[in-house]
């Protein structure tokens, strides 16, 4: 009997290693593209959506670069205080990476980037374990925006529903996601069902640095905050 590649050993030095070197071409490509451009951007992130992000990365595809993943990656790159930062004053960016959080370098002028990021902002439907940022309540009564088919589905999804002359009935009020609370598999389910979309992915800069200037946009930072290596 052939043996399952389950059993097969694994030598965790190799693992190791090849996690340390990923880690090193990260270290190594962002100081190479710091050295390149011109400003390096903190920017965070809300709900993220990969497919979404990757078209927004595209208005950069000639003069910039993203970085996402570890924070820690990022800020050994840069270097965490001013005794090993790789550029005047970048270590004032690494302590602003925490969270979710990325970095870009790019050339493009500060106003662009700006009018970029500020305009961005797309709607989806939330994910299971995401926060309801408001309450969705059914009344009871037909509810003629789900077909016959439907009706032994929602029932499984918890919804007090019947069959009445064909049409699918909600037998009583039913709150389908609370404020502040988080959404189960069941009520991520029927929000997209009703065609509600709750969760916003938006990118909010941090912080700017260049050689000449470091700039800060989030509101409730200070300069102090930053500044001590």
């Amino acid at each position: 009997m052939p043996k399952s590649k389950r059993d097969r050993p694994v030598t965790l030095s190799k693992t190791k290693k090849k996690g340390r070197e990923h880690k090193e071409s990260i270290v190594n490509g962002i100081r190479e593209l710091v050295e390149k451009y011109s400003s390096v951007y903190v920017f965070s992130f809300e709900n993220m959506r990969n497919i979404k992000f990757k078209e927004f990365r595209k208005q950069f595809r000639t003069n910039g670069r993203f970085f996402l993943g570890s924070n820690k990656v990022m800020q050994v790159a840069l270097g965490r205080s001013a005794s090993d930062e790789i550029r005047p004053g970048i270590f004032k960016v690494s302590k602003l990476l925490h969270g979710d959080a990325g970095l870009l370098v790019t050339d493009m002028p500060k106003e662009e980037v700006e009018r970029l990021f500020n305009a961005y902002e797309d709607s989806d439907f939330s994910r299971t374990g995401s926060t309801a940022v408001e309450t969705i309540e059914l009344k009871e009564g037909p509810l003629e925006q789900f077909t016959h088919e439907m009706e032994p589905f929602l029932r499984k999804q918890g919804m007090p529903v019947r069959l009445n002359k064909g049409t699918v009935e909600l037998l009583s009020d039913y709150v389908v996601c609370e404020e502040g609370k988080p959404l189960s598999p069941e009520s991520s389910r029927i929000l997209r069902l009703l065609g509600i979309k709750l969760a916003t992915f938006k990118l909010n800069l941090v912080c700017r640095w260049s050689p000449s200037d470091f700039e800060l946009y989030r509101e409730g930072l200070d300069l102090s905050d930053v500044e001590t290596s």
